[in-house]
């Protein structure tokens, strides 16, 4: 029986910062969009639409976590996995106990996700609600995961990026800015580049289960390589946002100091083992929360 230290661990806690990124960023692009409206006090204000849509966005990212547990540990696919504990395939807990905790924490997601609909007045978002957690289940679960065809980054990108940055700024002023759709995609290249990370350490035992993730598909080399691009872009992207913001949009670019770690560890192949890339995953995901700090300091002092 696991205890309450495994099920932590198993939740997979260096990837959280990735949810509380385009909250964050969103948030802040939110107040850019409309400072009085975002300011202004009514039955539910932007900041508790803010708390809610982190809420949600979190509870969405255990609630992954677990069902991927649970999907690769019953298919088989973490049996000789390098990496943090897996409460299926360890036996730490039984499958059907990981499945509950998995739709717990999408049930969870989808209350916080009514309240915040409700808050905002737009319904449909009860649909993007539905096709989040979809999107989450199908990553690993089903007949047919797309995580294993390869397409589990584009979904990340997606879903962690676009539809996490984009709804939290619209559910708080129903508009968008630049900045939100900056902030969007930069933090959908950081979750990309996390799972990038997370798959080159298991381009071995993922091709001898027939898991073509994106960064078998490339290989290693390139798979590393990739890893770097979007790390690289994400922090750069900013500077578009200069002719609005002015200098304030050099200071995300501060972010590219911790970006310098996690590109070396990768570029190092051949000389590290594929165990010494676990901590790539915890200093991408504080990139990804520094990043948006930063970004939103620069949208809401360039407001």
């Amino acid at each position: 029986m696991a205890t309450a230290a495994e099920w932590a661990e198993g939740a997979r806690p260096r990837t959280l910062p990735m949810a509380f990124a385009p909250v964050i960023a969103g948030t802040a692009a939110a107040y850019q969009a409309d400072p009085s409206g975002w300011l202004e006090a009514g039955p539910i204000p932007a900041w508790v639409r803010a708390v809610l849509a982190a809420l949600v966005s979190v509870l969405l990212q255990i609630g992954v976590n677990y069902a991927n547990d649970y999907s690769d540990g019953v298919r088989g696919t973490d049996d000789v996995r390098v990496g943090p504990v897996r409460l299926t395939a360890s036996g730490l807990a039984a499958p059907a106990t990981v499945k509950r905790a998995s739709f717990l924490c999408f049930g969870l997601a989808g209350v916080f996700g009514l309240v915040l609909t409700a808050a905002c007045g737009q319904w449909w978002f009860i649909a993007v609600g539905v096709l989040c957690v979809l999107a989450a289940w199908g990553y690993t679960g089903g007949s047919k995961p797309y995580g294993y065809m390869g397409l589990g980054d584009v979904m990340v990108f997606l879903f962690f990026g676009l539809v996490a940055t984009l709804g939290t700024a619209y559910t708080q002023v129903l508009a968008l800015s630049a900045g939100a759709w900056v902030g969007a995609v930069s933090v959908g290249l950081f979750a990309t580049a996390l799972l990038m990370a997370n798959n080159v350490r298991d381009i071995p035992t993922d091709r001898e289960v027939g898991k073509m993730t994106l960064a078998v598909r490339l290989g290693d080399s390139k798979a590393r390589w990739a890893f770097v691009l979007m790390c690289a872009v994400g922090v750069l992207l900013p500077l578009v946002l200069v002719p609005q913001i002015g200098a304030w949009a050099l200071l995300p670019l501060l972010s590219g100091a911790l970006a310098a770690a996690p590109i070396r560890v990768m570029l190092s192949h051949g000389r590290l083992e594929r165990a010494q890339l676990i901590p790539v995953l915890k200093t991408t995901g504080i990139l990804s929360l520094v990043f948006s700090v930063l970004l939103a300091a620069a949208l809401v002092a360039g407001a």
